[in-house]
């Protein structure tokens, strides 16, 4: 009997369907389901064979021939996928651990209507495989192969407090399982077996990495190398795109620790789309922002690093047009690489390889003058924490020096030329011997200066990312940030002559801590001081004389105290009394208001000036009387009268005292480390709450990266504050002066990272760095 023209019409377009997806090469599931296409022909496992490739390997491309994508396909799974008979399933001698747990279905987990169906999985030391049930004889339904660049991801409290359900993901290269049950349990046991057979397998190595060995083991014979780059497009330059990273990474979501403004996807997307941003370089006419965020993405993707290494000198190797505008962008994004990251130790032999072959094939030329620099670069290069500036990419693509602007209180600004290897220690050292300041006890040091803060910088900061730092800042803040050459501690300052340039440093210092509040003295000193800074800058009064602002001559804190405390209303206890007050905020009250509020504030502006042309106008009858005062007896007269408060030589430090960790609310004191003993001041008052010598302090440390620990004999003093840094590396830096070599006695176990002994620095230089983060004590001496 005929079949009826329905069902002969639908068997034509069955086999004529099967016919097209064997031309294009969609895998038969008929067994194996969504078993993966696992690493594509272009990652490798090294089974063991160490010795040279005999085999060519090319950069994977998208082949336009389905048949043989399929062909390709179908050899790589058999090596892969061990091949299962239709037994029953509980009867397999293979599996680890197996059960019921139920997949993602279309909707989500979140559609109550719709119930997730369970599947059987099995976990096989090589597969993943999931069955209609449990049954003999039932169905694979799907299969993932895992790898070592498979992952699994811990159940999530958040997925369970959406769904009721703990999820277990696996990432496999082409496909992702997520898996859900009811018990935490079970999902803990079935991500720890995965997790086991993962780590179980042998690394996965690309084609890259075996010819990068390769390459290394026959580095004398100039024959075969030819022939390896000669046989393995993937070694050479490509105009054509990426499909898969030179480098294996792990498949699944990216695991962002530190915080960025950018977000990602995974390594391996990411690798691909640098690759193609580096494709880009050749054609752009100003490359360098394109550079910029190039080094950015492996700023924040470390793991990238080794990759775009790779990636730069495949493209310079063997270009269509040697040393053209193209070829030289490759190199001085490597340039720059050079200078900010440093490879892994088998992509650095590699990368030296690759400069050598460069210099000798192309001696004189613009790419070996790259490659000498580069060489020179890698072997300084420690690491960054900021990626270079637009200003530095442009210095280090000419492969010049940079000019640094170091500004000297009392003393005209230094160029210092550096390098993006530059340390702070390096420019203080060229500092102090070109101001002729070797022979001087003090110690000097870089600062960081805005209106806003000071601080020092570390000896091993690299100035270039200091100076990348400044750069942001200087975009929001007005006057702009600058470094600057400074005191940092102060150990004799009786024996600095009048007429050196160490004198000018200290009278401009000296001034600074006045404007700040830090010279607890009477506000008749203060005019006085304010009137020897006038006959410092301009000599005798003149009416024609330029006069600075006051807050440049007299500390403003002293003007705004004058000033009536602004009055505050009573707060409002009531939830109605606040309810009703904001309702009458946003109408005709609100505006009443405002309106009062401006009026109060311009008062109180008029009041400000008021108060500041009094005070300048008694600051003005004192200069008045120093006629025929010179500029060193009026620098001299000024430091004179900040060295009679007891504290001159200290550096303060805002904090927050506790007398035990839940004891009551803190008490706001300045906290002064001088270079022989810490001392404890009530703000504005010249005498001292408490004084320490070192010879009382058994330890100090960091108990939190906000409180700063002193143990001074039987008591604990706790400071909260946010200079516990820079608190620990002056008390480091004036105990290696003094040569305090007497072991440390250890203090009880804190929460905070292992101690090490205090810096021994010689004298002139700069702070050590922050090694000292979060550090126990560190200190216990004799007297």
């Amino acid at each position: 009997m005929p079949f009826p023209g329905g069902l002969w019409w639908l068997l034509c377009c069955r086999q004529g369907f099967t016919l097209l997806r064997r031309d294009y090469g969609e895998a038969d599931r008929e067994a194996d389901g969504e078993a993966e296409e696992e690493e594509a022909s272009f990652e490798l496992r090294a089974q063991g064979d160490q010795g040279s490739l005999e085999v060519s390997l090319s950069q994977p491309t998208r082949s336009s021939s389905g048949s043989e994508r399929s062909l390709l396909v179908a050899e790589e799974m058999r090596s892969l996928i061990i091949e299962k008979g239709p037994g029953p399933v509980e009867d397999d001698p293979d599996a680890l651990v197996k059960g019921w747990l139920q997949r993602e279905v279309r909707g989500g987990m979140k559609t109550p209507w719709i119930r997730p169906r369970k599947y059987w999985f099995v976990l096989t030391p090589d597969s993943l495989d999931y069955y209609s049930s449990n049954e003999k004889g039932a169905r694979r339904l799907g299969s993932l192969v895992l790898t070592s660049l498979c992952s699994v991801l811990w159940p999530d409290k958040q997925t369970y407090k959406e769904t009721g359900y703990w999820s277990v993901t696996v990432f496999g290269r082409k496909h992702c399982y997520r898996l859900y049950t009811e018990h935490l349990n079970e999902a803990v046991h079935w991500v720890c077996a995965v997790r086991k057979v993962i780590d179980s397998k042998a690394p996965v190595q690309t084609p890259t990495q075996l010819l990068m060995r390769d390459v290394e083991e026959h580095c004398g014979s100039p024959e075969v190398l030819e022939q390896i780059y000669r046989c393995n497009p993937i070694l050479r330059y490509t105009s054509s795109p990426l499909y898969a990273p030179l480098l294996p990474f792990p498949y699944g979501s990216l695991d962002q620790s530190a915080p960025s403004p950018r977000s990602y996807t995974t390594l391996r997307d990411e690798a691909v789309k640098l690759f193609n941003s580096l494709q880009q370089l050749e054609s752009e006419r100003d490359p360098v922002p394109l550079m910029q965020g190039v080094l950015q993405t492996c700023l924040d993707l470390p793991p990238l690093v080794d990759e775009i290494y790779c990636q730069l000198v495949k493209q310079t190797t063997e270009p269509p047009a040697p040393g053209g505008q193209g070829d030289l962008h490759y190199w001085q994004l490597l340039t720059c690489m050079s200078c900010t990251f440093l490879p892994s130790l088998p992509v650095l032999r590699f990368l030296h390889f690759h400069l050598d072959r460069t210099e000798s094939r192309f001696p004189g030329s613009e790419m070996a003058k790259y490659a000498c620099f580069i060489r020179e670069a890698l072997g300084k290069t420690k690491g960054r924490e900021c990626v270079p500036s637009l200003e530095e990419i442009l210095v280090l693509m000419q492969r010049q020096e940079m000019i640094c602007t170091v500004h000297c209180p009392g003393a005209p600004a230094c160029s210092v030329a550096i390098s993006s290897h530059t340390t702070a220690e390096e420019v203080a050292q060229e500092l102090v011997s070109r101001l002729g300041l070797s022979q001087s006890p003090n110690l000097f040091a870089l600062y960081e200066q805005s209106r806003r803060r000071e601080q020092p910088v570390g000896s091993t900061t690299l100035l270039a990312d200091v100076l990348t730092s400044l750069a942001g800042e200087e975009r929001e803040q007005d006057p702009p940030c600058r470094l600057c050459f400074k005191h940092y501690g102060f150990l004799d300052t009786d024996s600095v002559p009048r007429d050196s340039l160490e004198f000018a440093l200290l009278f401009e210092q000296a001034h600074e801590m006045v404007l700040r509040g830090y010279v607890p003295t009477s506000e008749e000193t203060l005019q006085t001081l304010a009137a020897l800074r006038l006959q410092s800058l301009n000599s005798d009064f003149s009416t024609h004389a330029p006069f600075p602002r006051l807050e440049e001559l007299f500390p403003p804190h002293v003007l705004h105290a004058r000033l009536p405390a602004p009055h505050r209303r009573p707060s409002t206890k009531c939830r109605g009394a606040r309810l009703r007050a904001g309702l009458l905020a946003g109408g005709l009250w609100g505006q009443a208001l405002a309106k009062q509020r401006a009026e109060r504030d311009q008062r109180l502006r008029g009041r400000l000036r008021e108060e500041g042309a009094s005070t300048m106008a008694a600051i003005v009858e004192k200069w008045k009387l120093l006629q025929g005062m010179g500029r060193p007896e009026a620098m001299a007269a000024y430091v004179a009268l900040v060295r009679e408060w007891p504290g001159f030589g200290s550096t303060l430090f805002d904090v927050d005292l506790r007398a035990s960790p839940v004891g009551a609310g803190p008490q706001r004191l300045w906290l002064g480390i001088g270079a022989k003993a810490v001392s404890l001041y009530k703000p504005g008052e010249p005498e001292p709450l408490d004084s320490f010598c070192y010879g009382r302090i058994s330890s100090f440390g960091a108990s939190d990266s906000s409180t700063f620990r002193l143990s001074v004999e039987d008591r604990d003093l706790l400071f909260e504050t946010s200079q516990v840094d820079e608190i620990a590396q002056l008390l480091n830096t004036y105990l290696a002066s003094a040569g305090a070599r007497q072991p440390l006695r250890p203090q009880e176990p804190a929460p905070s990272p292992p101690t090490s002994d205090p810096p021994t620095l010689p004298q002139g230089l700069c702070p050590p760095a922050v090694p000292w983060q979060h550090r126990p004590p560190v200190g216990s001496l004799g007297s």
